[in-house]
């Protein structure tokens, strides 16, 4: 049952009284004490009433607020705790209590693998102590797809601080191609997951483009003071990658209409597990059917694609038709040519 303000305010006072082990408390005593409480915090000047702190009482003995207080009366007179060490700010947890929170560790302990998660990581060893000492251990049911051996995860921290107190950062990294590490001030505005791989998006000092920089692919990293944090105030994450599959967006590019012949074995797949929201079913066949994307052409989306193999084909636009089968052909070679056999 819900409880108001001001009964809370009561139940707290008296519960302060009772765990003073120093006094007698008499209801009379209780009484004055909750009024004083109540003008200091409420401003009511009119007490509190014999009636109201014996309801109070009973509340708090009663399982209607899970408080079951063992609130007894020595010598018919002078209210006290029986277990000197109870007070209603520490309730036992119920079995319905510990249930849910044996699903909530479950869940939380999936990020223990990540650095930026480390004060995460103790709070939910805290949890883990108080929950399963009350309860038997139980397997984990619910996993997470997670590498935690992928590199620069132990950049997270140190990135998500340069965010959050809107610091520049003075960053060493080495793309794919580059033949050897650049060094420069980047803003971070935030951080991007994909296929359990991360990425920071921001720009570099005094350049406009938007970067996603892999961690994976950073060497080292530095706050910086040599220049002032230039803030995201304009995009939204969300809707900055609503056209795209993955990370790499092309600000001037349009998103285009992209239809996709599947497999019939792996129709159902593609339909509970769209391979972005705009997809849509246009057609069904016996071999299979035809669905249409309205995204970017960019990489991710051929990966997507080349990762069906021959089970789904570009029927349009022409220029990815011809991409994806230029592909295709070069690994067909990869494997007829005797280098790679």
């Amino acid at each position: 049952m819900p409880v108001n303000r001001n009964a809370l305010i009561r139940y707290k006072t008296i519960d302060a009284c009772l765990r003073n082990r120093h006094r007698k408390w008499t209801l009379e005593d209780l009484i004055e004490k909750v009024s004083e409480t109540m003008y200091e915090y409420e401003g009511i000047d009119k007490g509190i009433s014999r009636r109201t702190i014996q309801a109070d009482l009973q509340m708090m003995r009663s399982d209607k607020l899970g408080y079951f207080a063992p609130i007894i009366v020595v010598d018919k007179k002078y209210y006290t705790y029986e277990d000197p060490d109870y007070s209603i700010t520490q309730i036992p947890l119920t079995d319905q209590d510990l249930h849910r929170m044996n699903e909530a560790v479950d869940v939380l302990r999936q990020f223990k693998g990540f650095s930026h998660f480390q004060q995460l990581t103790d709070v939910i060893q805290k949890l883990e102590d108080h929950v399963y000492a009350a309860k038997h251990h139980q397997r984990t049911v619910i996993d997470f797809e997670k590498n935690e051996n992928l590199r620069g995860l132990s950049f997270l921290e140190v990135l998500y601080q340069a965010i959050i107190q809107q610091n520049p950062i003075s960053l060493t990294y080495q793309s794919f191609k580059a033949r050897a590490p650049q060094k420069f001030i980047f803003h971070v505005w935030w951080l991007k997951e994909f296929k359990n791989r991360w990425f920071a998006v921001g720009v570099k000092n005094n350049q406009k483009d938007i970067l996603n920089l892999a961690l994976d692919r950073m060497i080292d990293i530095t706050p910086t003071n040599e220049s002032v944090y230039r803030p995201n105030e304009h995009l939204n994450p969300e809707e900055y990658y609503r056209d795209v599959i993955g990370v790499t967006v092309a600000p001037n590019q349009r998103p285009r209409k992209v239809r996709l012949w599947v497999a019939a074995a792996h129709a159902p797949y593609l339909e509970t597990k769209p391979l972005h929201s705009s997809q849509v079913t246009l057609e069904r066949q016996q071999e299979g059917i035809i669905i249409e994307l309205f995204v970017q052409l960019n990489f991710e989306l051929e990966k997507e694609i080349l990762g069906f193999g021959g089970f789904v084909k570009v029927l349009a636009p022409d220029t990815l038709r011809k991409q994806i089968h230029q592909r295709l052909v070069e690994g067909v070679k990869k494997y007829e040519d005797p280098m790679f056999q």
